[in-house]
């Protein structure tokens, strides 16, 4: 009987390190973000201002001059330095979330055509795109900021500079949450 209970103890312990183990790098990367979003109203600043910050820093990216390619062709004007930008983070999203990766696609698909309609406004007038982009990420980061002064705890990023793209994906993990759709 001893016996027995010794190896319930040993297949109880093996079990919860097992479940540890399993976790995914995503899901323990969504908990060590979390731990500085607790705040319900820091949580509602970061609903508005990461988005912001994403859509802005795609928008200054796209402002930086991109060479002309021939072999491009008529293609030239689809690519910049945000599609590096945009590769770069989905490659990196697809390594911890499949679904998470192509949801942020979609989003920055969305953020591209917003940003190539603000490029046509200043064609026809408008304030360039670069100083759109650099107003919004400005006041999304003062923003973020005021969310963490809120929160008592800094933001995650001043650890660890690869939870500036963790912070978008957490974000999309509530609304898959929400509908049950596993991540």
């Amino acid at each position: 009987m001893a016996t027995n209970k010794n190896s319930s103890n040993k297949s109880g312990s093996s079990s919860s390190t097992k479940t540890v183990a399993e976790a995914r790098p995503v899901d323990v990367y969504f908990d060590k973000y979390a731990e500085s979003h607790q705040n319900p109203t820091n949580k509602l600043i970061h609903w508005i201002c990461v988005p912001l910050i994403v859509f802005s820093l795609f928008g200054l990216i796209w402002s930086i001059p991109f060479p002309y390619i021939k072999f491009l062709g008529q293609y030239n004007g689809y690519f910049n330095w945000a599609s590096f930008l945009l590769a770069f983070s989905v490659y990196y999203y697809i390594k911890l979330s499949p679904v998470l990766s192509y949801l942020m696609l979609l989003i920055l698909f969305g953020f591209s055509y917003g940003i190539s309609e603000l490029d046509q406004w200043h064609k026809t007038g408008g304030p360039a795109l670069w100083e759109i982009s650099l107003v919004i990420f400005v006041l999304s980061w003062i923003g973020q900021f005021i969310g963490h002064k809120i929160e008592g705890k800094k933001p995650s990023f001043l650890d660890d500079l690869k939870f500036l793209l963790i912070g978008p994906i957490w974000l999309l993990h509530f609304i898959l949450k929400k509908y049950s759709i596993r991540y």
